[in-house]
């Protein structure tokens, strides 16, 4: 009898396209070939087969990154957002403060009081 495992978290199931690839992960790739393909048959007989490569795998590195890299369920370009705006918009120290409203309230009470006092006297 055959079996198969089913996952407990069905949210982690991605839809698969075509050659076991998500459609992110195939448009991803075809950008990758895209742009580093030319690059390598247009760089090899200048600075030869070695160099060429290496280049290859630079201009390819950032859409393998968008296609497979995911953290806690997150996409690489919304983790490297959050870490951008944690490290360099948002403040090192952030202090903490409170409101304290039982201390707007007593406040609120005597000018009560007070008004009162006032009204009172008046008459």
């Amino acid at each position: 009898m055959p079996y198969v495992q089913v996952p407990k978290d069905l949210a982690k199931i991605k839809t698969k396209v075509a050659f076991n690839l998500t459609k992110r992960q195939i448009i991803c790739f075809s950008i990758a070939g895209a742009t580093a393909l030319p690059v390598y048959f247009l760089t090899r007989h200048s600075i030869g087969n070695t160099g060429a490569m290496l280049l290859l795998i630079a201009v390819a590195m950032p859409s393998f990154l968008l296609a497979m890299y995911e953290k806690n369920g997150l996409p690489f370009e919304k983790v490297l957002r959050s870490v951008i705006i944690s490290r360099f918009i948002r403040p090192k120290i952030r202090p903490y403060k409170t409101e304290n409203v039982y201390e707007y309230a007593e406040k609120q009470y005597d000018l009560n009081k007070e008004v009162r006092k006032i009204v009172t006297e008046d008459k």
